[in-house]
């Protein structure tokens, strides 16, 4: 079989983050706007390849003002640093799941990171189209990428984690020809 293009349907997509606050509970946060393309070879899924570009600005945290900090200059600094990318090097099968290795650029710093993947299936659509779906998950230490802001706390430890873990849902349509 060939390699087909498919489009990361947004719509139905999401890019989560979860950071410790205060290392006493969980913050959950999304990022709204990120499109991307799988090549897909499904005779052999470890021939495929991904790449997604998400808008650092289109960071929710369902908190407006926690939001435009994490936008400014101590943070993702979306004005000097618009977008963050991941693209695929090598896809290995591991069991019924894939290791996705890639290069996840984040406030202009490109590390390799591994996405521990999970092919959820294929199906059509009501409008004639075909779709795919798949997880994934990774976590990252956030101050690899230069996010490095931070606040002591009196009690002792830190308001915001390094260690931030993200968990990705995706749809893709398969691209008309």
């Amino acid at each position: 079989m060939t390699t087909s293009t498919w489009n990361i349907d947004a719509s139905h997509s999401s890019i989560h983050f979860i950071a410790r606050h205060m290392i006493i509970t969980k913050v959950r946060g999304a990022f709204k706007a990120f499109a991307g393309t799988i090549a897909l070879d499904e005779a052999d899924m470890t021939k495929s390849s991904v790449q997604v570009d998400i808008e650092a600005g289109s960071i929710d945290t369902a908190e407006p003002k926690r939001d435009g900090h994490l936008k400014s200059a101590d943070f993702f600094d979306v004005e000097k640093y618009p977008s963050l990318s991941f693209k695929s090097k090598s896809i290995q099968k591991s069991g019924n799941n894939y290791e996705v290795v890639g290069d996840l650029t984040i406030h202009g710093v490109t590390k390799e990171v591994t996405l521990h993947s999970l092919f959820e299936g294929r199906g059509k659509d009501p409008w004639g189209g075909e779709r795919v779906a798949f997880a994934a998950k990774t976590s990252v230490n956030r101050e690899d990428f230069g996010l490095t802001w931070n606040q002591v706390l009196e009690a002792g430890g830190v308001l915001v984690s390094s260690k931030i873990e993200i968990e990705l849902e995706i749809q893709a349509v398969l691209a008309k020809a």
